[in-house]
C-alpha cells in the first residue's frame, strides 16, 4: 500500500476476528517497524513486550483502566519507556504509529490504550524498574469489513487546523 493511502485510511479498530490469526511473518514485520523507527537523539528509549497468550490479553484488560478491548486481540504490544530520556513519550508516540501503519500496510487493524493500572501491569508482566509502561497496542484482523478509502474520517477541515507564518491567518494569500 502507498505510504500516503495507508495514513488516510487507517482507522483504529478494536474488535477483532477472533478466527483468523495473524501469521508470524507480519508480527515480526510490525516489530521491524518498531526497531526501525527514529528516536531522539538515537536513544531508542523503547522495549516491547508481545502478548499472545489468551490468558495474559486477559491479564492485560483487567491492567488497563481504558483498554477492556485488548482481550479480544490477536495480540497486544506493552510499549515500555525509561523516562531518564527527556522524550521517551514523543518517541513512544512514534514507534506505535510506524507499528499501526506497518500493520494497517497488511490489512491488519490495530488501537491503543494509555490507562494502565501501573503497579499490576509491572506484576503481571515482570516490567523492570527503570522503565515505565505508557501504551499498549493491540493488532488483529478487523471483526466488520473496512471499506478504507471510502469511509469518511470525523476531521476539522484544514482552515481550522492550519495556520500560516501566525496563529490565525488562513492562508498565504491573506498575508499580502
Amino acid at each position: 500500500m502507498d505510504a500516503y493511502d495507508c495514513i488516510v485510511t487507517k482507522l483504529e479498530v478494536r474488535e477483532f476476528d477472533e478466527s483468523s490469526l495473524v501469521p508470524s511473518e507480519i508480527r515480526l514485520k510490525i516489530l521491524e517497524a518498531a526497531r526501525l523507527t527514529g528516536s531522539s537523539l538515537n536513544t531508542q528509549p523503547w522495549r516491547f513486550i508481545v502478548v499472545q497468550n489468551q490468558e495474559n490479553l486477559k491479564k492485560l484488560a483487567e491492567d488497563s483502566t481504558s483498554g477492556k478491548w485488548i482481550s479480544g486481540a490477536n495480540f497486544a504490544i506493552i510499549i515500555i519507556t525509561n523516562p531518564y530520556f527527556r522524550f521517551h513519550l514523543i518517541d513512544a508516540g512514534k514507534v506505535v504509529q510506524n507499528m499501526q501503519l506497518a500493520a494497517w500496510n497488511f490489512g491488519v487493524g490495530s488501537a491503543l490504550f494509555t490507562g494502565i493500572d501501573e503497579q499490576k501491569i509491572r506484576d503481571d508482566f515482570a516490567l523492570p524498574i527503570d522503565y515505565k509502561p505508557v501504551i499498549v497496542v493491540g493488532f488483529g484482523y478487523p471483526k466488520k469489513k473496512i471499506t478504507g478509502k471510502f469511509k469518511k474520517k470525523n476531521r476539522l477541515p484544514m482552515n481550522e487546523l492550519v495556520s500560516f507564518e501566525e496563529y490565525g491567518i488562513a492562508s498565504i494569500k491573506n498575508r499580502t
